[in-house]
């Protein structure tokens, strides 16, 4: 019988690396967009690049959307709003500020900035405008990409970091101001807006002739009131500042515009890169400049020569002798040679005892961190196998990452460290490790071991390659 051949492990060529340095650093570069789907560390990222790039020379932005005001510890800053603060402590001769989005407060600023003062009182105070502004769905991103356009048009910052709104669906920031615009828009409206701006006699009978039992039926659906509201308000912003579509279309062109960079943020979990590689696509689609993707909370281990599999081993091998899993009293003397348990000269208590339940302490001990070591080994070789499928899905993208931390970021130091560990990132190279073992527990075995499908077979849920996961994109939130 021939013996069975060595198993070869094959390496993915590493992906290009993203240079955070010369990024930050471009004059040319004016926007940087945090984009990806919720809790992956968008905020953090935005805020470590933002004083990164301050304490490289440049004056910066970053606006934040991030409800829990995290930035704004993060930064020493009692509380962030509509106006951009400076931060405090930022070394070298740049400078960093900082703000939050007030979605309501900057809608109003749009109203003031393009109506008299009558108009604009009379938008502000309109019931349904109030509804609106205060969380319509897609106001936020719509305000968020607004706000953004103040800020570049003042040419007052080098550069502007944007974290955009948390959501479910990353694609929420790119989709959400065009539906809102298109609502406002949108046939509906206009037909309900209609009669008011013919105006006068014409209005009336074009009413009465046309739109009465429409109307009526609306009114009942909507109730009269907020029917009213509805042509009112909609009249007013029209002839104020054109319509919602015009400016939705030119907030995203902004995106489009040379010196806009995005970055698209994940952690390396199945659905965050499935969510992330959506969004590749989708820029590369719009025609939007993409930079690269950051990787946070990746693991790692200074010990990876030590695979799953052969901690494993280990862990049972002391189990299995005996030692581990015994109980006190004699069961510790199992294994010595003195299985009658006599005592030492002149009436003393046998050290023997003393010795093997100490032993067994070390070795339950050491059984304990193989397992954990084993554990970790084993997450590494899943967040490698995903972090494979998006390079081979999408080996243009430049990646950079960034190393699980034990806490949260909570002050300038800890998002400088951020930065620097962005900056500094480069990839392991691949192999190293003692023949038979697998790439530091990515081999046959050791996915065998943890219980976990090969690298090369896809999850069933995986996004078919090219376009979205299976029944479409992902659900706007």
């Amino acid at each position: 019988m021939s013996p069975e051949p060595t198993p070869t492990h094959h390496h993915l060529a590493p992906a290009r690396v993203l240079e955070v340095d010369p990024l930050l650093d471009d004059p040319t570069t004016r926007i940087v967009v945090c984009c990806g789907s919720g809790g992956v560390g968008k905020t953090t990222t935005a805020a470590a690049l933002g004083l990164r790039a301050a304490e490289r020379g440049r004056k910066v932005v970053v606006l934040t959307i991030d409800p829990a005001r995290r930035l704004a510890q993060s930064m020493g800053i009692d509380s962030l709003d509509n106006t951009p603060r400076r931060v405090k402590g930022v070394e070298g001769d740049g400078e960093l500020h900082a703000m939050m989005l007030d979605m309501k407060r900057t809608f109003d600023e749009i109203v003031e900035a393009h109506a008299d003062p009558d108009r604009a009182a009379a938008i502000l105070g309109n019931p349904f405008y109030q509804s609106l502004s205060a969380g319509f769905a897609g106001t936020q991103e719509y305000m968020a990409m607004e706000k953004l356009g103040q800020l570049r048009a003042k040419d007052e910052w080098d550069l502007i970091v944007v974290d955009t709104p948390p959501s479910r669906s990353a694609l929420d920031f790119l989709d959400a101001p065009k539906r809102l615009g298109s609502f406002l828009d949108g046939r509906l409206i206009r037909l309900l807006t209609a009669p008011a701006k013919l105006g006068g006699r014409a209005g009336m009978k074009f009413l009465n002739v046309g739109m009465s039992m429409m109307t009526g039926t609306l009114g009942k659906v909507l109730g009269g009131q907020l029917l009213k509201d509805v042509q009112t308000f909609v009249s007013a912003m029209d002839t104020t500042f054109g319509g919602f579509r015009t400016r939705a279309d030119a907030t995203y062109k902004l995106l489009q515009a040379p010196g806009t960079a995005f970055l698209v943020v994940a952690a390396p979990e199945r659905d965050a890169l499935r969510e992330a590689a959506y969004f590749v696509e989708r820029l590369a689609a719009e025609h939007m400049p993409l930079a690269g993707l950051v990787l946070n909370r990746v693991h790692d281990s200074d010990a990876r020569r030590l695979s799953a599999e052969r901690a494993l081993a280990a862990a049972e091998n002391l189990a299995e002798s005996g030692i581990v899993d015994q109980g006190g009293g004699k069961a510790g003397l199992r294994n010595s040679p003195d299985t009658h348990g006599s005592s030492a000269p002149g009436g003393g208590s046998p050290t023997e005892p003393e010795h093997t339940a100490e032993q067994r302490s070390v070795d339950r001990l050491t059984a304990h961190l193989l397992r954990l070591h084993a554990e970790r080994m084993q997450l590494i070789a899943r967040e490698q196998r995903t972090r494979d499928r998006f390079t081979a899905r999408h080996p243009e993208v430049a990646v950079a990452e960034v190393a699980a931390l034990p806490g949260d970021v909570h002050d300038l130091a800890g998002l400088r460290d951020i930065g620097d560990r962005l900056a500094a990132y480069r990839p392991r190279p691949a192999g190293g490790t003692p023949e038979g073992d697998g790439p530091e527990g990515f081999g046959p075995d050791d996915d065998a071991a943890a219980g976990e499908a090969p690298a090369d077979e896809a999850p069933e849920d995986e996004a078919p390659r090219g376009g979205a996961p299976e029944g479409g994109a992902p659900e706007s939130g």
